[in-house]
């Protein structure tokens, strides 16, 4: 049985007439959730619905949920390399909402234990005839008590080796720094080799753990599991490592025989996560999601030099995945590693060269070597060999995060510590009439992003962007220059706003809420849990743009003045640039 095949099981298995729970599909690696980078967990998109501030019956017609998600764990990448540690994986789940103990269960009004953990038995004991070697469950501590519910449910089930664990194995989350959390069964089955592996985490949403680590009971607890594809693959195919599955092996065979078995499988892991972080609008950068991907494309850029044809790796990528990820995006990923590539290559062999010589390395020199020639960490580890036996990660981050630090300061004094700090930029004289001019551009760049849209269509978000007292610089995610047509129309829509004199309307609400009503976030921006939420919004009532911001914007577009795009360009791979002034 391929992956495919093990995808397409699953989905059918929960969303058949008896369990009958809603397929919902992946959502993006870049999350709606600002307390993580990227979406680490298949209930990451359903946080909401745990929490009770979204309704399930009204979005997919059932409490009842099932998904195969694209998720990317940052934590892993200086493990990568080993038979099972990965950055990017599919986590397949299913999911149950408000379920309400004392309630007769349904096929759309949620379950709890005896359900989950009844599907967990069918469909690896039924459905794949596979052998459970032996479960675990919660032992319990002083806050929260022993799972012994789930306990005698495996028991009823057959499964005579049930093993309480700790907290460290049985309870599970929050996904970021606060949200619903709980205790965990986990279903283990034997490898190829012998080995007892965990496939399986079915978690039981109990509680709820606030940012300050204190937890309270949830009204009503719901369902999360966890099966990853790659292990569960593993298993199916009988084959000794996730690399010698078919999610893997055709990539792996592609490489040179005499690579190091190690660098095989980074080189194959790395290059399947910048495939989906660039699909989904990551794009190289210094910071937060986009230096992960910088990191990974550089790794890899190295790795070519031994031989391996890296966008010949990419197609097969994208033939082994577009038949179930139709966004999928051939031609940014081309983009993307064409520009790294000459971004990269330039100081590659002057900064290995480098590498190669000298003394031991530690957090300062190895920084260097990054700020100087763009080493990723992981290059410098490798290639330092013994120098850099005493290199240590969290060293090296430290460095980073001073220097960065450094540079923040000096730009302030660069500013004379006047400037009126903008969350899309920095004014560099805050004088009356300066802050007018910035007001305005300020909101007209909302009223830009939402002609955008409207004209392109819903791939178009922002990207960054910057404002003066002169103008407006906006980044957005496109993968093509725009016509002088299509310019014209967002031109015309944007002053058709102003000339019609709508309202701005600032809202404060929960952040939750804001993403649910539809407001747009900027995603490397991060968010407290109440927010500032601007709408535009026209005679009817009709609202033309709704986004988070920190302001600070008009009152009426009428107050803009007209709208003058100056230029439109490309910015970096899959993302355009867009110029912008107003005039009284």
């Amino acid at each position: 049985m391929d992956s495919d095949t093990l995808r397409k099981k699953f989905l059918e298995f929960f969303a058949n007439r008896e369990h009958q729970h809603t397929i919902v599909p992946s959502s993006s690696l870049i999350p709606d959730d600002p307390s993580v980078l990227l979406t680490t967990a298949g209930m990451q998109q359903f946080k909401p619905y745990f929490m009770g501030k979204a309704d399930p019956m009204r979005d997919f017609g059932s409490k009842n949920t099932v998904s195969v998600q694209k998720s990317f764990r940052t934590s892993d990448i200086d493990e990568v390399g080993d038979e099972s540690h990965l950055t990017f994986f599919e986590m397949l789940g299913n999911f149950s909402f408000g379920y309400k103990p004392g309630e007769p269960v349904s096929s759309t009004g949620g379950y709890f234990k005896k359900e989950a953990i009844g599907y967990g038995y069918d469909f690896i004991v039924k459905e794949l005839g596979l052998r459970i070697d032996y479960v675990s469950v919660f032992e319990g501590d002083k806050e929260v008590p022993a799972d012994t519910e789930s306990e005698k449910i495996w028991k009823s089930l057959g499964i005579a080796d049930v093993r309480r664990m700790g907290r460290e194995d049985n309870f599970w989350g929050p996904t970021g720094i606060e949200g619903p959390c709980g205790p965990t069964t986990e279903i283990y089955v034997k490898s190829s080799e012998g080995k007892s592996i965990e496939i399986w985490n079915i978690v039981f949403n109990e509680f709820y753990c606030n940012s300050d680590k204190t937890s309270r009971k949830l009204e009503i607890p719901g369902v999360d599991t966890g099966m990853g594809l790659e292990r569960l693959a593993m298993v199916v195919e009988n084959v000794p490592t996730i690399f010698d599955t078919d999610l893997f092996s055709p990539l792996m065979a592609m490489m040179p025989y005499d690579m190091d078995i190690r660098r095989k499988r980074v080189f194959a892991d790395h290059a399947r996560g910048i495939v989906f972080l660039v699909s989904d609008g990551v794009r190289p950068s210094n910071k937060e999601a986009g230096y992960v991907l910088r990191r990974l494309l550089r790794r890899i850029i190295v790795y070519g030099e031994e031989g391996i044809d890296i966008k010949k790796a990419f197609k097969k990528i994208l033939s082994l995945y577009c038949g179930f990820y139709p966004e999928l995006n051939a031609n940014a990923v081309d983009e993307v590693l064409n520009g790294e590539y000459q971004t990269f290559s330039r100081t590659l062999k002057r900064g290995m060269k480098e590498l190669g010589e000298g003394s031991a390395l530690d957090a300062k020199s190895a920084f260097r070597l990054y700020e100087s020639y763009g080493l990723p960490y992981e290059i410098i580890k490798e290639a330092g060999g013994r120098r850099a036996d005493n290199l240590r990660r969290e060293d090296f981050d430290k460095e980073f995060e001073r220097h960065r630090a450094v540079s923040r300061k000096g730009k302030e004094k660069k500013f004379g510590g006047h400037g009126l700090i903008l969350h899309t930029g920095e004014l560099k004289a805050a004088n009356e009439e300066e802050v007018k001019k910035v007001t305005r551009l300020h909101t007209a760049t909302h009223v830009l992003q939402a002609s955008l849209r409207k004209v392109l269509g819903g791939e178009v978000r922002q990207a960054g962007s910057d404002i003066t007292a002169q103008r407006t610089r906006f980044d957005f995610t496109f993968p093509r220059k725009i016509t002088k047509e299509e310019l014209r129309k967002v031109e015309d829509m944007a002053n058709s706003v102003v000339e019609r004199g709508f309202d701005v309307i600032m809202k404060e609400m929960a952040y939750e809420d804001a993403i649910r009503n539809g407001a747009l976030a900027f995603f490397k921006e991060k968010y407290p849990d109440r927010v500032s939420v601007y709408s535009v919004v026209d005679e009817n009532g009709e609202v033309f743009s709704q986004e988070l911001c920190g302001g600070p914007h008009v009152k009426n577009t009428e107050e803009i003045g007209h709208i003058t795009i100056v230029k439109e360009e490309s910015s970096a791979a899959g993302i355009r640039r867009i110029r912008a002034t107003v005039t009284p």
